[in-house]
């Protein structure tokens, strides 16, 4: 006889206070009670252990085996389990004296949003709920701060490398649309032709995208930079000359606000009249500085923002927001949907007045609703003061950063700014010329002793073709002190490359 399908399981049902995962009301308040209690020490006691810890062999092949038992586990092992196996061993950038990359540690108000949306869980992709309409609002108080124009959408992403990507097939969908090419032969033709103008110093994410959306390597243009690494408008223009020459269809060109290595703000306005004496879709990526038009300080490096087709800004790095959240933002969100709208029978909605799904404005159909409450939750509780202070508390410190390199006589500042970054190197380790592979192994070196010592962390990064050190001020929790420990653990690592006394690790004893 065939088995019915599909199969049946019996009609007994188990009470839902039965069935996992559900637990009693009472055992999970006191399971969130202990986590509130052991994040709020965590998080101040976390300037004073080491930056960086490292791994146990034996735990990471714990964690990499990945065994999962039969029975129920009990609720409260998570707490254990983070506390003793997952926060000693941390990236480090919520420490005060990390200054490695641009990650900074979680705002208190995101950390509170995030179990709050969590315990929410309704998705910002698809119906009707009050976070998606949050993201909504929330992306035009970025887009406000951002410089954007009134009626300015997007949509927030899980980072930047996501709104680059968006925006990049966006763009290509805009631009092979005004060509009548958007799909049959045409496409084929006009597709195989494209290609793309940034900075050299634009981040990876950018480089990626393309690829992603079809665009081999050999038609991505990257353009000089001037003394300051910001992008040469003279350089753009004649390679976007040279490739309409050649038969090449020039679609898009990628900004930078805040160079990932030295913090440099490419000119907007030349990029942009180009642009449209080109038929070029202009979109900047401010995964980092997006935000600079709010600082006074900075708001003439903005001056032509508003007239930008798209922008990248990252929430979880200038805000602190907890990570992944970064957002898309469109002056006219309706290319958003152009690019990714797609209708499916069981997707309908049954409003006729209803707004445009969100999904109907990137790749992603289900969507978290904790990036939206987590940014607005910080955004409310800085205000657009303590936007503007936040920043202008790094510029401060990179200020000093820089001042203390330049007086200091075995340091030498090679690049920084106007974003808060310092790329510096030794200058007297007796090894050689600046300009030597032997000064870039030495520095790599130099690195790696502070980020062992678990005193400081810090990277490297390629300037003008050589490594040096690289600074950046991304922490709220950063002081004085911390750069003048960084100072001192540069130097020791210097010193101690000269004369070797340490392990071959590097680490100290007690950390090995």
């Amino acid at each position: 006889m065939r088995e019915p399908y599909p199969p049946r399981f019996g009609e007994t049902l188990l009470p839902r206070e039965q069935l996992p995962p559900a637990v009693h009301p009472k055992v999970l308040r006191d399971e969130l009670v202990a986590a509130a209690e052991w994040v709020s020490g965590y998080l101040n006691e976390l300037p004073e252990g080491p930056v960086v810890r490292p791994m146990p062999p034996r735990r990471r092949a714990e964690l990499l085996e990945g065994r999962l038992g039969g029975p129920a586990g009990d609720l409260g092992a998570v707490l254990d389990f983070v506390r003793d196996g997952i926060a000693p061993f941390p990236t480090g950038n919520g420490h005060p004296a990390f200054f490695a990359w641009v990650n900074s540690p979680p705002a208190p108000a995101g950390v509170v949003a995030e179990l709050l949306a969590s315990a929410v869980n309704a998705t910002c992709g698809m119906g009707e709920n009050a976070l998606m309409d949050l993201e909504r609002g929330t992306v035009r108080m970025l887009a406000g701060l951002a410089g954007l124009p009134d009626g300015t959408g997007g949509v927030l992403t899980s980072g930047g490398s996501m709104a680059n990507l968006l925006a990049l097939a966006t763009a290509r969908t805009w631009f092979l649309a005004r060509r009548g090419s958007s799909d049959g032969p045409a496409y084929d033709r006009d597709h195989s032709r494209l290609t793309l103008y940034h900075s050299a110093q634009a981040h990876m994410s950018v480089a990626r995208a393309a690829n992603c959306i079809g665009l081999p390597a050999h038609r991505l243009r990257p353009v000089a930079t001037d003394a300051h690494d910001r992008l040469d408008p003279t350089a753009l223009r004649a390679a976007v000359t040279a490739d309409l020459d050649a038969g090449l269809l020039p679609f898009c060109v990628v900004s930078t606000l805040g160079t990932t290595a030295t913090g440099a703000v490419d000119p907007l306005r030349p990029v942009t009249r180009l642009c449209r004496s080109v038929g070029m879709w202009h979109h900047a990526d401010g995964a980092w500085g997006g935000l600079g038009a709010a600082v006074p300080a900075l708001a003439h490096l903005y001056r032509g923002v508003d007239e930008l087709d798209s922008m990248t800004v990252d929430p979880h790095k200038t805000l602190s927001v907890p990570v992944g959240c970064g957002a898309l933002l469109v002056p006219d969100p309706g290319h958003l949907h152009t690019a990714f709208a797609h209708r499916a029978s069981y997707l309908a909605s049954d409003e006729p007045d209803a707004l445009p799904w969100l999904s109907h404005a990137t790749i992603e159909l289900t969507r978290p609703g904790t990036r939206a409450l987590a940014l607005w939750a910080t955004l409310q509780h800085l205000g657009r003061d303590g936007v503007t202070g936040l920043v202008e508390h790094y510029l401060r410190l990179a200020e000093q950063l820089r001042d203390r390199i330049t007086a200091e006589p075995r340091l030498e500042l090679l690049a920084g700014g106007p974003w808060p970054v310092a790329c510096f190197r030794v200058t007297d380790p007796g090894s050689g010329d600046p300009g030597s592979r032997d000064q870039d192994a030495f520095h790599t070196r130099v690195a790696r002793r502070v980020q062992d010592s678990g005193r400081a962390y810090l990277a490297t990064v390629a300037v003008h073709g050589r490594t040096v050190l690289r600074a950046c001020l991304c922490n709220y929790r950063t002081t004085e002190d911390d750069l003048d420990l960084l100072i001192s653990e540069v130097l020791r690592a210097a010193e101690t490359d000269d004369h070797p006394s340490t392990t071959p690790t590097g680490r100290p004893p007690e950390q090995r």
